[in-house]
């Protein structure tokens, strides 16, 4: 399919759901993943505003496939969708982890496919001050890392008392440094702020908020691991997610046919290996010989799409490789340009 045919699809979903759709996309490609940005909700504007009936009249369903990103984005997009309508809906064909499924809190309903799925909303927190990995870059540091292992401390070791506490706890201080532990702490009060806020937005503030707090225990602390994967009965039932709803069974084939091709446009099955690419374009190459540069190729990275509309973010790349006399590819990712483009 192409732009036309995804249009058409589009067009489709919204003839039976009577709303306006955007779809946001990013690669969750490996090695050509990409994250929910800012500069994507500047896009989404660009939609927005071919919206031409009154807010009171119009529904809008964002289609969005992510695993994540800046967590100031779901907060910055739910409210400027929230600007053109009092019906906001999220369509979840596949993934929707970490800042997705902030965003997904911020919607008046969530349609989720058999194959959607949303993640826990802890942070993984990466700041000057976090332990470095043998390259010198700075590790990052999920906080209920830090809560797990003092819970181990308490629970499972069995210490208790005040004085052995604090020294677990300058154990936990030699290795990581105060002022990374202190961002965990305020990273992760940040997410629970911004899971309540969005919750807020379509729950009563008073009347909710024992289940509102519930819904950010569970998708903050009580699921254990960042990586979980949250299906639509899980989200419902478990989590206890009121907005969580399964799409008809008309809406589930045209949501996967969607998805599926923004799956094949990003390549999203298809491992981003810098050295089989260089191998590809010269599988005859001399071990030893001086390194070689690839044709310059462009990568699809994000999606920002309605009917009338499509801006992709792109970056152009090119690979300098070479065989060493081992006969092993050694093969360098050189970034040429990236940004937005109307197809």
């Amino acid at each position: 399919m192409g732009k036309a045919e995804r249009c058409q699809i589009m067009q489709k979903i919204q003839n039976e759901r009577n709303s306006f759709v955007i779809s946001y996309v990013t690669s969750t490609r490996q090695g050509l993943e990409v994250q929910m940005a800012m500069d994507s909700v500047r896009k989404i504007y660009e939609h927005l505003r071919l919206i031409t009936t009154p807010k009171s009249e119009t529904k809008i369903d964002l289609f969005l496939y992510s695993n994540g990103g800046d967590g100031t984005v779901p907060w910055r997009l739910v409210t400027l969708i929230r600007e053109y309508t009092n019906n906001f809906s999220v369509l979840i064909p596949h993934r929707a982890f970490s800042a997705a499924t902030l965003t997904a809190l911020g919607a008046d309903k969530v349609l989720m496919h058999p194959m959607g799925m949303l993640g826990p909303t802890d942070p993984t927190v990466v700041n000057p001050f976090n332990p470095r990995d043998h390259l010198n870059q700075p590790l990052g540091i999920s906080v209920e890392d830090v809560t797990a292992y003092i819970a181990l401390v308490k629970e499972d070791v069995g210490i208790h008392h005040e004085d052995e506490l604090v020294q677990a706890f300058n154990k936990l201080a030699d290795q990581v440094h105060p002022l990374a532990l202190g961002n965990v702490k305020r990273s992760l009060s940040q997410s629970r702020m911004m899971a309540k806020k969005l919750l807020y937005l379509h729950m009563d503030l008073k009347k909710d908020e024992h289940k509102i707090n519930e819904i950010v225990d569970g998708l903050t602390s009580k699921l254990f691991f960042h990586g979980h994967p949250i299906n639509r009965n899980e989200a419902k039932e478990q989590i206890g997610l009121p907005t969580i709803e399964f799409p008809s069974s008309s809406l589930e084939e045209l949501m996967w046919e969607l998805y599926l091709d923004y799956e094949h446009e990003i390549h999203m099955e298809e491992p981003f290996n810098p050295a089989m690419e260089w191998s590809t374009q010269f599988p005859t190459a001399q071990a030893g010989h001086l390194p070689v540069l690839t044709t310059k190729e462009t990568a699809k990275l994000v999606y920002v799409e309605s009917a009338a509309r499509t801006d992709i973010y792109t970056c152009d790349y090119q690979i300098v490789g070479q065989k060493s006399p081992e006969g092993i590819v050694q093969a360098t990712f050189l970034l040429q340009n990236g940004g937005w483009s109307v197809e």
